[in-house]
């Protein structure tokens, strides 16, 4: 199965030594290996916008471009608005993006790699699936 990486995890990777984060870096590692990330165009461009060292900002998007950006289509927007509607009568906000992410995920019937807790929520009330490394 592919997954959609989302930016916490990226970052962690690109950005951070916390030992903490090594068994989610070392995941990504190992989908980027498989040929399993999923990159949308939402995703890289909050990664690349947390640069704003031109040099750094170029060596990044030179590596993302690695990744061929998945499309979204038409209906992932109605269905992130369906999604964000279904979670809000229950109590639940989150990010337009976050839906989207979700929506993509739900056609692609990819899972979602992500630490955002608001994801543990959505999955909840809409038909997402979440990847789980060991740690839960």
């Amino acid at each position: 199965m592919k997954v959609i990486v989302d930016t916490p995890i990226w970052s962690y990777a690109l950005r951070s030594k916390k030992p903490e984060y090594a068994v989610h870096v070392q995941q990504l590692a190992a989908f980027i290996s498989d040929q399993r990330v999923i990159m949308l165009g939402p995703v890289k461009q909050e990664l690349l916008s947390g640069y704003s060292d031109q040099s750094k900002f170029e060596k990044l998007n030179d590596k993302l471009k690695y990744f061929e950006n998945t499309p979204i289509i038409d209906q992932d927007y109605v269905q992130a608005a369906i999604f964000s509607n279904t979670c809000r009568t229950k109590g639940i906000q989150g990010s337009h993006i976050d839906f989207l992410i979700c929506a993509v995920a739900y056609r692609l019937k990819s899972a979602i790699f992500t630490t955002d807790k608001d994801f543990s929520y959505f999955v909840k009330h809409i038909p997402i699936q979440l990847f789980k490394d060991k740690n839960g």
